[in-house]
Order: structure tokens, then C-alpha cells, then sequence
């Protein structure tokens, strides 16, 4: 039998412990018992966003938040600014112009860093902005943006509210909600969170609510004052995954005793030890702002990305992701989320040099393995 591990920029792998209490007999999301851990978790959550404001959770991929952050704070033909670096950039574009905004993209090179200064021209040339949509680890690049600036930079703006997907960042890398003045937070499940996919998170600050009960937007699901209703009975307007809630309660637990800035530095290093490995063997690094949630490998010419994905999840049980859109078949992105440790850096980087070599490319893997080897074990 195969054995199969998780490489993915999401779903990622999940601890045992997780999985042990996801698989407790099922309870009813309205009785006392479920309320006591939705509160628990709701605290908790908190932590990991590293906010005061109120975190909600809405059982749906990421996207779901993302639009959720969409259509909570704005109003018809609203003007909006978003920076589109990247595959999950666009979307934030992708749901503006579906509810008919006025979108005004910032699209820096895909895999290159955004100025900072840059936001601040936009929002001085352009009147009435109302919100600033930002990514603080564009997966589909692997490139970690300056978020902690551009908020700064957001905030001098009274009128404007920064929302900033951190779906595959959140829990992996720093993120100070509060301190960073980022208004609206939205994330998933299935990352550093250490589920399975299915449910998803958004912070809102009393600037951000301010927009909230002005929002004339449509909106049922997704329709936050629904879910702030329930919020102070730690309940939910609708049918919540208990499972999941469950399994988040031991994942949390498990990030707080850890404690959160121990896991970001884990996550710098298990990424460092990737990205000096894949040097060392004479590849080439994607970004030129790389994130510690996952790095973008820029494979060598004539390789065929996405056959040497088949060949590493099908034969060897290794799962990482290709590239995406215009990166389709250039890169490969090897996540450093979710349940993982300084052997499975050495597994990861070992696998692709194996993949590659099986497809006629020779890199010097051994080099590589022991590069990340002194630095992670010294």
C-alpha cells in the first residue's frame, strides 16, 4: 500500500488527534454541549487571528469569506482597489466585478514585490476608494506580500477599509490583525488550521462594521448580521459542520500550547531548509518575495510540471502542486502547512529530485538534502 503525503498548499495533512475527535459520535449543533466548544473556539480563534474584533465561521471553502468580505462591506457601484499578484488575487477581482463594482486592479508582476507606496498613489489619484483588497501569501506563486505597510498606509485613509485574504498564510506566518490595521481578516480551514476544507473564518474591526450595516449589496448566506445575531450565544444562523468544530477545537488547542510565534518560526525554517535545498541543487526560486507557507520551484527547461506531479503523487506517494494558469506546467509549489516537520522538508526535496531525474533531468539532490539537513539538524 501506498503511502500518501501531503505536500498541497491545501488540503493539508492533519493531526491524529484531530482526526481522533472529528471521529467522536456526532452531536446536535443547538444543544448546550456543542455551544460550550463553538465558544471555545470562537476565543481561540481570536488568538490565531491575533485580534480583539469578532471572528466568524461560515461553513464554506475560503471563497466563501472572501465574497462574504464582498458583499458585507460594500454597496452598489462602489469603488474598490485590489491587488491582484496572482491567481487568488484575481478572484478577490473576479467577485468585485460580479456584484458590478468599480474595480481598480494593482497587478504587480506575478512572483514580483509590490511597493507599498504604490497603494498610496492609487488611493491618492482616486477619490472615494471604499476598500483595499490585499493577499498576504499569494499561493499560486508563493510570494509573501508587505501587508504590515500597506495597512499603515490603508489606514491614513478614513473612508477606506483593508481586507486581506490570508487563506493560505493565517497560522503560518505572522499576521497581527489588530496591530497590522487590517480590517477584515478571511481565511480557510484546510491550511495551517490543520483541518479538512469546509469551513471558513472572517474578522471584521468596528470600522469594517460600520460599512456592514450600511451594505446594500444582495446577500442570504453570507449575510454577516445573521451571524452576528447568533454570535453572542456562541450559536450560528445556520447548519454549522460539527465535525469540523470539534476537530478546530483540538487544532487550536493544540496551536496555543504550542504557542503561535514557535509555529511561525517553524514554518520559516521548514520553508528556509526547502528554499536554500532547491539552490543548492541548482533550481531556481519562483519568487522574488518568497512566503514560509509554500515555495514555488521554477523547474528546469523541457520539464512538463504537471507530468512530474503525476509521477511523484502516483508513484511515490508524494503530493505537491503544479502551477497555475500562466504558471501551468513552469513551477512546482511544495507547502510547508499543516501537519508537517523537518523530515518531511527532507522527504519533499528528496521526491523531486527523484521525479526529475526519472523524467531525464539530473540535479544535484544529495547536495540539496544536505544543505537542508545542516541547517535544519545542524
Amino acid at each position: 500500500m501506498l503511502k500518501k503525503r501531503l505536500f498541497t498548499p491545501g488540503p493539508t495533512s492533519v493531526p491524529e488527534e484531530v482526526l481522533l475527535e472529528m471521529a467522536t459520535p456526532i452531536m446536535h449543533h443547538r444543544t448546550d454541549e456543542f455551544i460550550k466548544i463553538a465558544s471555545e473556539v470562537l476565543e481561540n480563534l481570536k488568538y490565531v487571528f491575533q485580534t480583539k474584533n469578532d471572528v466568524f465561521i461560515i461553513a464554506s471553502s475560503g471563497t466563501g469569506a472572501m465574497e462574504a468580505s464582498v458583499v458585507n462591506l460594500l454597496s452598489k457601484g462602489d469603488k474598490v482597489v485590489v491587488i491582484s499578484g496572482g491567481k487568488f488575487g484575481e478572484r478577490f477581482k473576479e467577485i468585485a466585478t460580479a456584484y458590478q463594482l468599480e474595480v481598480i486592479p494593482i497587478e504587480p508582476e506575478w512572483g514580483k514585490k509590490l511597493a507599498p507606496e504604490t497603494v498610496k498613489d492609487v488611493l491618492t489619484k482616486n477619490k472615494g476608494v471604499k476598500a483595499v483588497f490585499g493577499t498576504l501569501c499569494e499561493t499560486s506563486t508563493g510570494t509573501h506580500f508587505d501587508i504590515k505597510s500597506i495597512g499603515e498606509i490603508v489606514s491614513q485613509f478614513e473612508e477606506t477599509v483593508f481586507v486581506v485574504d490570508t487563506i493560505s498564510a493565517l497560522g503560518a506566518v505572522p499576521c497581527l490583525t489588530d496591530e497590522w490595521k487590517i480590517d477584515v481578516v478571511v481565511t480557510g480551514s484546510q491550511k495551517a488550521l490543520m483541518l479538512p476544507p469546509g469551513l471558513s473564518f472572517i474578522s471584521v474591526s468596528e470600522k469594517a462594521w460600520k460599512k456592514v450595516e450600511k451594505s446594500d449589496l444582495p446577500k442570504y448566506y453570507f449575510d454577516l448580521k445573521k451571524y452576528k445575531k447568533t454570535l453572542a450565544k456562541s450559536d450560528f444562523p445556520f447548519t454549522i459542520p460539527v465535525s469540523l468544530v470539534v476537530g478546530l477545537k483540538k487544532s487550536l488547542e493544540i496551536i496555543k500550547s504550542t504557542g503561535i510565534e514557535k509555529i511561525w518560526e517553524e514554518h520559516h525554517k521548514r520553508a528556509e531548509a526547502t528554499r536554500q535545498a532547491a539552490i543548492a541543487a541548482g533550481l531556481k526560486l519562483f519568487s522574488e518575495s518568497p512566503s514560509d507557507a509554500v515555495t514555488a520551484i521554477l523547474l528546469p527547461e523541457g520539464v512538463e510540471g504537471d507530468k512530474l506531479v503525476k509521477i511523484l503523487r502516483t508513484k511515490y506517494g508524494i503530493s505537491v502542486a503544479g502551477g497555475q494558469d500562466k504558471l501551468k506546467g513552469k513551477i512546482i509549489r511544495i507547502s510547508h502547512l499543516g501537519w508537517q516537520d523537518e523530515f518531511d522538508v527532507i522527504t519533499a526535496i528528496c521526491a523531486v529530485g527523484i521525479g526529475l531525474k526519472e523524467m531525464g533531468i539530473e540535479i544535484d539532490i544529495e547536495k540539496g538534502i544536505s544543505v537542508a539537513r545542516k541547517y535544519l539538524f545542524g
